[in-house]
C-alpha cells in the first residue's frame, strides 16, 4: 500500500464520516457522467461562450436542492457548493449540531453546506440528479477530508490552495502544514483524474480583495498552478477578481494567460489544460441595489474582454446580507443575457502596462526560484516568510504587510512601497510616477481608506 493510501485511510477514519468505500468511489468516478466534469465543459464549450457560476450554500439538503432548482431554471453552467465556516475549520462536531438545529427549526444555523456531515452518499444523489458540474468553494487550510468527500459525491472541481486559502483568511494556521495538506489534495485529484475526465483545480485569485496589486495576484496564481501540476494535475484554473480599473484588468488577464502557459511549459506540463476564471467585484459592494446591478454588468463586460473561460457572479444583495436563492438566480440570468448581447469583445491591451507587469512578475518568480530550498513548496514558503511575496491586508502572522498600495487617478492599483518584494527599480519608478506622492502621510492613508471602499 502506498504512503498516500495509508494517509487517506487515516484521514477518512473519522467519527463524522460515512464509512468510506474506496472501491465503490473509484467505480463511481470511472463511470460518472462527463457532464459532471467542468474540465469536459471547458473542452466542449464554444470559443466565445463563457461558463457562468454563482456562489451559494445552505445548511440543509432540502434548501441546497431548492437552490440548485432555481439555478438550473436561470440557465446556470456551473453549480456552486459553498461550505460552512465550522467545516472550514475542521470542526465537524459543531457543524453536526448546527445541522440538526437547522433541520429541526427550519432556520439556517450555518453559513453553508456541511458536506462532511451530510456525507457523500446523500450528497451524490443531489449532484447526479442535476447532472451539472459542481464547484467546491470553501476556504479550508486543511481540506483533505473535505475533498475526499467532495469527489466521492461527484464534485469534480476543487477550489483553493495553500496560499490563497490561508493568507486572506487565517491568522495563525501554520503555512508549512497548509502546503503539505494541499500536496495531499493535489495527489488525490491527480489520481482520480486518470479514471475519467480530469478533476479541475482552481486557485482563488481575489486573495484579500483589498488593493492587491496584479503582480502579487499573478505570482501566487502561477505558484499554486505549478505546485498542482508538479503533482500530476492536468486541468487547472488560474483566476483573478475585478480590481477597479478596466485597463488594469485587461492587462492582468493577458499577462496571467501568457505566463501561465510559459511556466507550465518550463516544468514540462504543456499538456495540462489551463483556464482563466474572472470573479465579479469582491470588495465592499454598493448598498444601492441599482448601482450593485450596474457593477455586476460592468464586470461581465470586462470578463468578456479578458476572454475568461468562466465568470463567478455576485448579487445585488451583496452589501446587505447573505443573498437569497432568488437574487442569486436573477444574477445568473442577467449575466447570461449580458454575455449573449456582447458575444465577445475586442481586447486592446496597454502595451506599456503589460511590459511593466510582466517584468514585475518575472522578477518575483525568479527570486522565488532562486531560494536555496530543495522543493518548490519550501521555496514559496521561504519567500512568503521573507516578504518576497507580500499580500496587502493579510491577517496572517507570517505575512510581512510592508507593501503599500494606492489607486492612481485612473483607479489602477499602484505599489508605492515595495517592502521586500523584488519589484525592479524601473517598474517601481513607473508605479510611483503614476501617483501624487507629494501628499502628507495622513492624506495618503485617507486615500487608501477611500480606495478600499471605491465601489460603495
Amino acid at each position: 500500500m502506498s504512503l498516500l493510501q495509508e494517509e487517506r485511510k487515516i484521514i477518512l477514519n473519522n467519527e463524522f464520516v460515512d464509512t468510506f468505500d474506496f472501491a465503490e468511489v473509484k467505480e463511481f468516478v470511472t463511470n460518472a457522467s462527463k457532464d459532471l466534469f467542468i474540465s469536459h465543459h471547458f473542452k466542449q464549450k464554444a470559443k466565445d461562450k463563457m461558463l457562468v457560476q454563482p456562489r451559494g450554500g445552505f445548511p440543509t439538503y432540502k434548501k441546497q436542492f431548492a437552490l440548485y432548482e432555481f439555478f438550473v431554471e436561470a440557465n446556470v453552467d456551473v453549480l456552486p457548493l459553498t461550505i460552512d465556516s465550522n467545516t472550514r475549520l475542521n470542526d465537524y462536531a459543531t457543524a453536526s449540531k448546527m445541522l440538526r438545529l437547522s433541520e429541526a427549526n427550519d432556520v439556517d444555523m450555518l453559513n453553508g453546506y456541511p458536506l462532511v456531515n451530510h456525507g457523500y452518499r446523500t450528497t451524490r444523489k443531489m449532484i447526479t440528479h442535476f447532472n451539472k458540474p459542481v464547484s467546491l468553494r470553501h476556504g479550508t487550510p486543511d481540506a483533505r477530508l473535505l475533498i475526499e468527500t467532495a469527489i466521492a459525491s461527484g464534485i469534480f472541481e476543487i477550489e483553493g490552495g495553500p496560499i490563497t486559502y490561508l493568507l486572506p483568511y487565517s491568522k495563525n494556521f501554520p503555512l508549512d502544514k497548509a502546503f503539505l495538506y494541499w500536496k495531499y489534495v493535489e495527489r488525490v485529484c491527480a489520481n482520480y483524474s486518470t479514471l475519467n475526465e480530469p478533476i479541475n483545480r482552481e486557485s482563488f485569485g481575489p486573495l484579500t480583495a483589498t488593493l492587491v496589486p496584479p503582480a502579487i495576484t499573478i505570482v501566487i496564481q502561477l505558484l499554486e498552478m505549478l505546485l498542482s501540476l508538479e503533482e500530476g494535475v492536468k486541468s487547472f484554473s488560474v483566476s483573478f477578481a475585478q480590481n477597479g480599473s478596466m485597463t488594469q484588468d485587461i492587462v492582468t488577464g493577458a499577462v496571467l494567460k501568457k505566463l501561465a502557459k510559459y511556466y507550465a511549459e518550463q516544468i514540462d506540463c504543456a499538456d495540462a489544460a489551463i483556464h482563466l476564471v474572472y470573479h465579479q467585484w469582491m470588495g465592499a459592494f454598493p448598498t444601492n441595489r441599482d448601482y450593485a446591478e450596474q457593477l455586476i454588468n460592468i464586470s461581465t463586460v470586462i470578463a468578456s474582454m479578458v476572454g475568461a473561460d468562466k465568470i463567478i457572479t455576485k448579487t445585488r444583495e451583496e452589501a446587505v446580507g447573505i443573498p437569497t436563492k432568488e437574487a442569486n438566480a436573477k444574477t445568473v440570468a442577467n449575466t447570461q443575457y449580458t454575455l449573449r448581447i456582447l458575444n465577445g469583445l475586442p481586447n486592446v491591451v496597454d502595451e506599456e502596462e503589460e511590459e511593466i507587469l510582466t517584468l514585475e512578475v518575472q522578477a518575483i518568480m525568479q527570486a522565488v526560484f532562486n531560494d536555496a530550498a530543495d522543493t518548490l513548496w519550501r521555496k514559496v514558503f521561504n519567500s512568503i516568510k521573507n516578504g518576497i511575496i507580500d499580500v496587502p491586508f493579510s491577517p496572517h502572522i507570517i505575512n510581512h504587510n510592508e507593501m503599500i498600495t494606492v489607486r492612481d487617478a485612473k483607479k489602477n492599483i499602484r505599489i508605492i512601497k515595495r517592502g521586500n518584494v523584488p519589484i525592479p527599480d524601473r517598474c517601481y519608478a513607473y508605479e510611483k510616477a503614476q501617483c501624487d506622492l507629494t501628499k502628507d502621510t495622513t492624506s495618503i492613508v485617507n486615500d487608501i481608506i477611500h480606495d478600499i471602499g471605491i465601489m460603495q
